[in-house]
């Protein structure tokens, strides 16, 4: 398969790289891989996928969060995590679909915090609940045998040092666990579903 994954350089996405490795890959992020995108910006995401070509997966391992009180949450802090990660992975989703072959696959990342909700993460919980909803609908009305899944992992061990404030009494998963959802994703026949690593 050509695989497009978009995130790579994170410790989700190399770890996802190298799960799918015995495939064609292309990374996509916004400093780093083979091509650059700004997952914000329309006009960029578009740029990618045609030089990307014709493509048989596309997964996004990427996406930007607002962490912090409630009590001191503007929208403006808001909108991060709605116009990156959420309206981002969708922008790659509805684009992406025009440039993906006939039975291709794409693969979207939410998180625990969609089914449990942590402290400070309101916006996490909002973002990720709302990719979980849009990949249900959005199966029920790709074509071509097309398919969309979201991973949702819990906080990585190689990422704890920095988020386990959030995240008292859970418990990191690895990273390269984490890439087997994907796999499972791109190389099963999975639909519209949200696969949780917990």
């Amino acid at each position: 398969m050509k695989i497009l994954i978009v995130g790579a350089s994170g410790t989700l996405g190399r770890a996802v790289q190298q799960a799918l490795s015995h495939h064609q890959i292309l990374t996509a992020g916004r400093n780093s891989g083979d091509l650059r995108v700004d997952i914000t910006d329309s006009a960029s995401v578009r740029s990618m996928f045609e030089q990307a070509g014709r493509l048989d997966a596309i997964v996004s391992a990427t996406g930007s969060l607002h962490f912090g009180p409630l009590l001191e949450t503007t929208a403006a802090n808001f909108r991060i995590g709605l116009e990156d990660k959420l309206l981002g992975q969708i922008d790659l989703a509805l684009t992406g679909q025009h440039y993906l072959n006939d039975g291709g696959s794409i693969t979207l990342t939410s998180g625990i915090v969609s089914q449990q909700p942590i402290r400070h993460g309101s916006n996490a919980t909002a973002v990720n609940r709302a990719l979980e909803g849009f990949a249900a609908a959005a199966a029920l009305e790709l074509t071509r045998g097309q398919r969309i899944n979201v991973v949702s992992p819990n906080v990585l061990q190689e990422s704890w040092e920095g988020y386990a404030p959030y995240f008292p009494g859970f418990e990191a998963v690895p990273a390269a666990r984490a890439a087997l959802a994907y796999v499972r994703s791109v190389e099963g026949i999975a639909n519209g579903q949200t696969l949780t690593v917990w």
